[in-house]
């Protein structure tokens, strides 16, 4: 049935409909009884609430049921993730015929077939849409960009994810078109440059969020164009962009004080410098990710705890040099905590999973706690987080002293946690009278 409705979505039917008015088919003496029974406005509303498939399905019963179901106002929320291999440009472009101005939002992520043509005549038709989601359409370029900013002036949230081809062109055009827009993701288009980002916040001084991972050109001075236009700002993506430094964070800490979400994950150049300007300057900060920051430390974190109480989500990975101490300074004053990576935080001991477990967040909020690589953590660890009754998953990947007798021992006080964790193979003796290198079973198999 998916492929039959595909060839539908394809086939001029989905444009075209059926030459009757919907007045002249219900006046039909051959339709069925609930035609007759139900108004059409009735009917009209019980299809607006089915999906594109169970749509594409009704079309095919009779004709009034066709003109029903193709009607633009049941078109209004489309997502096309599902038919994403079968999705070629004529595809887009019946659908935009048929829903002209009633469409609101469409999702093409991972429709590789779809390019810069279909989109233009998507564009020209469909002026009202607001969220556009065009994550992985590889095929699209600069083109498109122009196409939406001359078109769709009412668009408030647009993914770009890996558009590879997009350039800074396109975030001029976006900037002069699209000044409602809210949302831009623009996470591995990595031809975009600090020029690129200046025109963009020039002309979008709306943006509340931002995502730019990935984009490896980014430097500090795109993140002062963004702090100098962005106030509204409350999320904001810099995975990976590895020319920014404490400079660059500064600046955006002190221009938008708004901000809930920060990833800062790769950034390898950051300091505990970052970590003050946020404390100082972001307190309704809820999200922060700096895995793989590894020059942070107990004093820039002390720091943060002390002054973002509302921190729900944090990932620290690999951020080496942090103790105990960090523990303790979020279990005092971090109550909302729900997430926290520490792995490869070699340093954190049981001792410092006691604090957190022992804190009202402990008690009531954690949800996930991600132990992976911590060297020193034991089943003691285990036995103190048996009192955070709202874990859901643990992770112990490399733990190695942590054994599966701890772990049953905490399932059964904890049923619901779903802990990850994985055990090498014991290391097998040396053969007698052999000199050659012991290897684990692993190890010999490869």
């Amino acid at each position: 049935m998916r492929a039959t409705s595909c060839r539908f979505l394809k086939s001029t039917d989905l444009v075209s409909g059926s030459p009757l008015t919907l007045a002249e088919v219900f006046s039909n003496n051959d339709e069925g009884l609930i035609n007759k029974k139900l108004p059409k406005e009735l009917l009209l509303r019980i299809f607006s609430f089915l999906d594109i498939v169970t749509l594409c399905r009704c079309a095919q019963i009779s004709k009034a049921w066709n003109i029903l179901a193709l009607d633009g106002s049941n078109w209004q929320r489309i997502d096309l993730f599902n038919f994403q291999t079968d999705v070629e440009g004529r595809v887009v472009e019946n659908i935009s015929k048929r829903c002209g101005g009633f469409l609101r939002k469409l999702s093409l992520r991972g429709c590789i077939g779809v390019g810069d043509s279909s989109l233009k005549t998507f564009a020209q038709n469909c002026r009202n849409i607001e969220h556009l989601n065009l994550n992985g359409c590889t095929k699209i370029t600069d083109s498109t960009c122009y196409s939406l900013s001359r078109f769709c002036s009412k668009l408030k949230h647009l993914d770009l994810t890996s558009c590879v081809s997009i350039t800074n062109s396109s975030l001029k055009g976006i900037s002069e078109g699209c000044r409602n827009l809210e949302y831009l993701n623009l996470s591995w288009c990595d031809q975009i440059t600090k020029d690129g980002i200046e025109a963009l916040v020039r002309g979008c001084r709306g943006l509340k969020a931002l995502l730019l991972r990935g984009c490896t050109q980014l430097e500090d001075e795109a993140l002062k164009h963004i702090q100098n236009y962005c106030h509204e700002l409350v999320s904001l993506n810099l995975q990976s962009c590895s020319r920014v430094t404490d400079e660059g964070v500064v600046q955006i800490c002190r221009g938008c004080h708004r901000l809930q979400a920060l990833c800062l994950s790769g950034c390898s150049h950051l300091t505990d410098a970052s970590l003050t300007a946020l404390a100082l300057n972001c307190p309704r900060l809820q999200i922060l990710e700096a895995a793989r920051c590894s020059h942070l430390t107990d004093a820039g974190f002390t720091l943060l705890a002390r002054n973002c109480h509302d921190l729900e989500k944090m990932d620290l990975e690999e951020c080496v040099l942090i103790t105990d101490s960090t523990l303790i300074q979020l279990s005092v004053h971090c109550p909302k905590l729900q997430a926290l990576s520490l792995s490869h935080c070699e340093l954190i001991t049981d001792d410092g999973i006691l604090h957190l477990s022992n804190s009202t967040c402990g008690h009531e909020g954690l949800r996930v706690l991600e132990l992976d690589n911590c060297l020193l953590i034991t089943d003691v660890a285990l036995e103190h987080l048996e009192s955070c009754r709202g874990l859901e998953r643990l992770e112990l990947y490399d733990c190695q002293q942590v054994t599966r007798a701890g772990i049953k021992r905490m399932r059964a006080q904890l049923p619901h946690v779903k802990v990850h964790a994985y055990f090498a193979p014991v290391t097998p003796p040396t053969a007698v009278g052999g000199s050659g290198q012991r290897l684990c079973r692993c190890c010999v198999i490869l």
